[in-house]
């Protein structure tokens, strides 16, 4: 189990966040819980809770893991860049459902349905 940090080192700049702060921003960005985290990484709330609060520190296999279950880069984790991509601020919990329903299909059935939703998106453009 990793150790709880005795160090309170301020935040490297250009960032005013530190590793935790961002962790929690992004989760509560992307509408998850910390249980939901939790499970996708398969660890306890208990520990999101103390790695968002800077209590632990993430080793480089939790950054990975984050960076998955959030669908981020690790250099965002890590407050090295920012994601150029556009956020949806608090995406409906629905929403979010379904793309990990997308996400966990075969690469050709995405293809298909994607090539779906984006004529749909066309008509709807027009």
């Amino acid at each position: 189990m990793p150790q709880r940090s005795k160090l309170k080192l301020p935040p490297l700049p250009p960032n005013d966040e530190t590793v935790g702060q961002r962790l929690s921003r992004l989760r509560k960005e992307r509408g998850y819980t910390q249980k939901q985290i939790a499970d996708k990484i398969g660890l306890i709330q208990a520990l999101i809770s103390e790695y968002e609060r800077d209590k632990m520190r993430l080793h480089a296999e939790m950054v990975v893991r984050f960076a998955r279950a959030l669908v981020v880069s690790t250099d965002e984790i890590l407050g090295l860049k920012t994601d150029k991509r556009k956020v949806i601020k608090n995406p409906s919990l629905k929403i979010l459902r379904r793309l990990d329903r997308i996400a966990s299909m075969p690469p050709s059935k995405q293809k298909a349905f994607l090539q779906t939703i984006d004529a749909l998106l066309k008509v709807q453009e027009k």
